[in-house]
């Protein structure tokens, strides 16, 4: 007898629905201007990401898992970061058709190769490292970089090379137990105190009270980490 669809699921496969539940309502906010709220969506999409593989490693994987996860991604990690930072820069860009252009060449660019990424992460996982830099690390970066509105002659430049990034061969270390829970705490601090310094100068949030700089450890950490993490791979061997 076949089994029913919704039999197939597992509770693993429940958090991927809430992470594309999640990801296509920051889609929403995006195209209602509502930014901040996008953002918040977007990573709270990516805590059940996070969320999700740990469940399924508690509990084990379903038969639709894998797919699963990979679909619930490419809307939350692919198409809502590419849709709010179009939104973002829309207004910047709107009056000049070769800046808009290259706006969207390169949004375009991100999740084609984001698609091509997270198609591809079940076939090319391995257990000791990632291979190219994951799809999550990828969204965070763009998108807090785009939460303090850089500008886009610079952030763009930035997304082909995290894009590039994603598909190549480069050895990312799986981080721990430890270094998750840091970049969990650091999400939520943002998500609760952000909101006050969404937009905002760099300047102006490092000269505000040390919640303003929840987005930009966030940043940072994964940016150390983009750079930093192959060599730590390669001296470790």
């Amino acid at each position: 007898m076949q089994k029913s669809m919704i039999k197939l699921l597992s509770l693993a496969d429940v958090v991927s629905l809430t992470n594309a539940g999640f990801g296509f309502l920051a889609i929403i906010m995006a195209s209602l201007g509502e930014m901040w709220f996008s953002f918040s969506f977007i990573l709270i999409a990516l805590l059940a990401d996070g969320l999700d593989g740990m469940i399924a490693r508690k509990t084990g994987h379903s038969e639709l898992g894998d797919y699963m996860e990979a679909m619930a991604d490419i809307i939350s990690l692919g198409i809502a970061p590419s849709v709010f930072v179009y939104t973002i820069y829309h207004d910047a860009v709107s009056w000049c058709i070769y800046y808009h252009s290259y706006l969207l060449i390169t949004l375009i660019v991100f999740l084609s190769l984001s698609v091509i990424r997270l198609a591809s992460f079940h076939i090319m996982k391995d257990k000791k490292f990632f291979v190219g830099l994951p799809a999550s690390m990828s969204a965070i970066i763009i998108i807090t970089l785009a939460f303090f509105e850089i500008e886009f002659l610079y952030i763009l430049p930035v997304v082909i090379i995290i894009s590039l990034a994603m598909i190549s061969n480069i050895h990312f270390p799986k981080p721990g137990l430890k270094i998750d829970a840091v970049a969990a705490i650091l999400i939520i601090l943002t998500l609760i105190f952000g909101n006050d310094y969404y937009g905002m100068p760099l300047y102006l949030i490092l000269g505000g009270n040390y919640y303003g700089i929840a987005p930009l450890l966030l940043i940072t950490t994964f940016v150390v980490y983009t750079i930093l993490g192959p060599f730590y791979l390669l001296k470790s061997k």
